[in-house]
């Protein structure tokens, strides 16, 4: 019987394709190597809810990687929220190019986040900042993204805000947040993600603020 590791593996090789993603052989053992290290620490931290070793690839690792479409090569990006690192770490792990800031105002997935960003092979290129975006600078950046965010309705105007001006934004909704989003980035665009009826990237310039 195969273990979750090797079903985790056989399903990004056998779903890669419906989410227009290329993954290598050497990338599929270092997204799986990741997919470990989240097992591993998931007990303690609950950092992913329970999902089958299918769902973790394609929910959680092909879901980040549509991403890579709107990332420029060398692209400099915040993760805000970053929480078990999704979606910036499977990001970082396929495209050796980019250079992250990751944003988790929880010190203990902090720690989580460094030991992972350790298994990357430019892992001083990154750097994880144990706060919350609202209580920080704004970081230099030309992509803000956010997968995962406590309280994401109530802050997305902070977020909008925070975010350089004109980076792009590329962030996970359902629908309400989605028309959240696209209130206030009138540019914006949603992508209806591979396999799903309610979740979307929604892409949006981050243009002037609003006059009030």
């Amino acid at each position: 019987m195969p273990t979750p590791s090797e079903r985790f593996s056989q399903a990004l090789r056998d779903r890669a394709r419906d989410f227009s993603v290329h993954v290598s052989n050497d990338d599929v053992d270092r997204l799986t190597n990741y997919y470990q290290l989240v097992l591993k620490w998931n007990p303690r931290l609950h950092l992913v809810g329970p999902c089958s070793p299918e769902e973790f690839a394609t929910r959680h690792i092909l879901e980040s990687l549509v991403l890579l479409t709107h990332l420029s090569h060398d692209g400099l990006i915040a993760d805000v929220g970053s929480g078990a690192g999704l979606p910036i770490i499977p990001c970082l792990i396929v495209r050796a190019d980019l250079r992250a800031t990751l944003i988790e105002s929880s010190q203990k997935k902090v720690v989580f986040l460094k030991e992972a960003l350790k298994q990357l092979s430019n892992p001083g290129a990154h750097r994880v900042l144990a706060t919350r975006f609202e209580d920080t600078p704004t970081v230099e950046a030309e992509f803000v993204t956010c997968r995962a965010l406590e309280r994401f309705q109530q802050l997305l105007p902070k977020l909008v805000e925070w975010a350089p001006a004109s980076s792009t934004l590329l962030l996970f909704a359902g629908p309400a947040l989605r028309k959240k989003i696209e209130a206030l980035l009138p540019s914006a665009r949603a992508d209806l993600i591979p396999g799903s009826e309610q979740r979307f990237l929604v892409v949006g310039q981050r243009g002037k603020p609003r006059s009030k």
